[in-house]
């Protein structure tokens, strides 16, 4: 796997940000992908229910790709991008950057999705998205 170096992109808004801590990985400081794929379904769930107005639920893993290891201590970013809306559904994509603390200046992608949400009632049952605006 080769190193590709970026910057952070500086045109869109971070939905989250999170540094994997000990627990979150094996004996070998390698980050568990699991741990990863939960932090980016939080990260397309912020725009989804923003979209939504209200609840959201995750029904499709659409593509995830891993590009890079994460490491405990690394800084990641996850900027989430509404791609795509239907009735009730709202498909997001999402990529992930690592700011390697042991290395100063290091900003890789480590991660690409695409993820839909359903946007639920209180009862749980899909509701039609509301109109923009």
């Amino acid at each position: 796997m080769t190193t590709s170096l970026t910057e952070l992109p500086h045109d869109k808004p971070v939905a989250l940000r999170v540094v994997p801590q000990p627990h979150d990985a094996n004996v070998h400081g390698d980050v568990f992908g699991g741990w990863i794929m939960a932090q980016v379904d939080i990260a397309g769930a912020i725009p989804a229910s923003r979209r939504a107005n209200g609840r959201v639920v995750t029904v499709a893993v659409n593509s995830f790709v891993f590009k890079q290891p994460v490491f405990v201590g690394d800084l990641l970013s996850f900027y989430a991008d509404i791609i795509r809306t239907g009735r009730t559904s709202i498909t997001v994509d999402v990529s992930v950057y690592a700011q390697r603390m042991g290395l100063v200046g290091e900003t890789v992608k480590v991660t690409e999705a695409t993820l839909t949400y359903v946007a639920t009632d209180s009862q749980r049952r899909p509701r039609e998205l509301p109109p923009l605006g």
